[in-house]
């Protein structure tokens, strides 16, 4: 009985201790009129607004007012609904969040939390109205990825400088390896973002981590200390945006350095928002690591965290899912044999990166190199558009115009006749597999060509030149080829005309259609 007293007794001491070390947070969600940051006389308070501590989340009062437990390591922020935005920072990052370390980080490489001193009386956040809005447009960025200032100016040049005073998007989000393993490029990239004028948020890379830390709540200590949170939400118009941080660092699951996954506390944070999302909204989820796994890379995804965050959605009709970290660019529809649980496929989007393949290759007509991705990507960004609970996308490639959207690659210069082996390429951006492709000689009839997993043949010509140079190129030697996900392939006629000709391709893309041309010469077979 002594023993069993002693234990209880020791129990009640523990649950006492932990009790102590949580406290509760408590302020308003108001609409801040005159954009002060401070509630004022007149201003409104919001009810039925969600706050989490990353975990928790609760919705404010008929005044306006929540309350929310915090230990000493916490981040509290604010889920804007739909018809409201956050105030900025003077480098356009949202003001949703405040960071509650009494003793701050612990010491690291890189600079994280400040002590931030005992919890406020009241942490208030401010909202500003921006109207109802269903239909909407966002920037989609990844893996800017400097590793030195030079690639920060490569940044600026080639992708922010082509979007200055950019006024037609509701805001942009950039999906990790904001830097090069160096946390304190965070200010200068921001800064260099800023400058395109729009709300910007960020998600965390495997590239931005403190890889000094010995836990996982310590990997983000720099990150949090400029962008708050690693994982957070938010809504506009009828799209609600989870954000992720999916970089498992220290790993303790495979033999590699880090591996894709999904925090307990994140999925917590996921299932009590859902219950405050209305089933007719988009989910959409940014992250970094695909959920995918790549079969000649192993497991780069855990397939466990795939099947539960599956679980937490499967009576959501609409959702889809973006990632970085690829330095490629591909759509993976997930079915039933991947474990997703609806009839309808759930789309995720691996977006082409502003790096493209790291800063290498030649010089374009601005200084910056071509880097072109491995799959024939262009460098630059995607555009998301919404109306209601349905998107599309565009694909940018940076200092190229708008109507850019496929590379054709052929022969200049063939012979007619059956000795013609003349092969047609189209690599179309932002394509997969649901997409058709058809080219016409002249004005005469469209053949269908063929989707194939195979190697862009111009990624792999860039490259031979740089194998079989005698005198080094400028710049970095690129990436060999990778097998394309959107790439097209037909045999070009053999029986035309000497002469010069044009080929017309035409890509179908959901309800649009795209066009190109590509030039040639035939040359008689006689003559040669």
């Amino acid at each position: 009985m002594r023993i069993v007293f002693y234990l209880l007794l020791l129990q009640l001491i523990f649950v006492g201790v932990s009790a102590q070390s949580l406290e509760t947070a408590t302020g308003i969600v108001f609409e801040d009129l005159n954009k002060n940051n401070v509630f004022d006389q007149g201003e409104l308070l919001i009810p039925n607004v969600a706050v989490s501590n990353g975990t928790d989340v609760v919705l404010t009062d008929e005044n306006g007012r929540y309350r929310i437990s915090v230990g000493d390591d916490a981040i509290v922020f604010v889920i804007k609904p739909g018809n409201y935005n956050y105030p900025l920072t003077e480098n356009n990052l949202p003001r949703f969040f405040y960071n509650h370390k009494p003793k701050g980080s612990p010491e690291l490489k890189f600079e994280g939390v400040s002590p931030t001193g005992p919890l406020p009386a009241s942490i208030d956040f401010p909202l500003l109205s921006n109207g109802v809005t269903d239909a909407f447009s966002i920037l989609v960025f990844s893996d800017p990825q400097p590793y030195i200032e030079e690639h920060i100016q490569y940044y600026e040049r080639d992708i922010v400088e082509e979007l200055l005073g950019e006024s037609e998007h509701a805001f942009g989000i950039t999906l990790g390896d904001l830097t090069g393993d160096n946390p304190d490029f965070f200010e200068p990239i921001n800064k260099a973002t800023s400058r395109i004028g729009l709300p910007w948020f960020n998600v965390i890379g495997n590239h931005d981590l403190n890889f000094d830390a010995t836990e996982f709540k310590y990997n983000d200590e720099s990150f949090e200390s400029v962008y708050g949170p690693s994982h957070y939400a938010f809504s506009h118009g009828k799209v609600h945006f989870f954000v992720l941080h999916n970089i498992m660092f220290p790993n303790t699951f495979t033999d590699y350095f880090y591996v894709g996954g999904i925090t307990e506390q994140q999925f917590n944070f996921i299932e009590n928002s859902l219950q405050h999302i209305p089933k007719d909204n988009l989910i959409v989820f940014f992250m970094h690591i695909p959920l995918y796994n790549i079969p000649e890379w192993g497991t780069t995804f855990l397939k466990e965290h795939r099947h539960r965050l599956f679980d937490l959605i499967k009576d959501r009709p609409f959702t889809f899912s973006l990632s970085g970290h690829m330095h490629t660019q591909l759509h993976h529809y997930f079915g039933a044999n991947d474990g997703w649980k609806q009839s309808a496929e759930h789309h995720h989007y691996t977006v082409g990166t502003a790096s493209g393949d790291w800063w290498s290759g030649g010089f374009k007509e601005n200084g910056v190199p071509v880097s072109t991705m491995s799959d024939g990507s262009p460098n630059g960004y995607n555009i998301l558009h919404f109306k209601g609970n349905t998107y599309s996308w565009d694909y940018k490639a940076a200092g190229k115009d708008a109507n850019h959207r496929m590379r054709i690659y052929g022969p200049k210069k063939f012979q007619t006749g059956k000795t013609n082996r003349a092969e047609l390429y189209v690599n179309f951006f932002q394509g997969s597999e649901k997409d058709s492709v058809y080219f016409q000689v002249g004005g005469g009839k469209w053949n269908p060509m063929n989707y194939i997993l195979e190697q862009d043949p111009y990624v792999a010509s860039v490259r031979a030149l740089w194998d079989q140079a005698e005198i080094l190129p400028e710049g970095v030697r690129p990436s060999g080829p990778s097998v394309s996900k959107h790439l097209w392939k037909a045999r070009i006629p053999r029986n035309l005309k000497a002469g010069k000709n044009t080929i017309t391709v035409k890509v179908k893309h959901g309800e649009r259609a795209f066009f190109d041309t590509f030039d040639f010469e035939v040359v008689d077979e006689k003559l040669h």
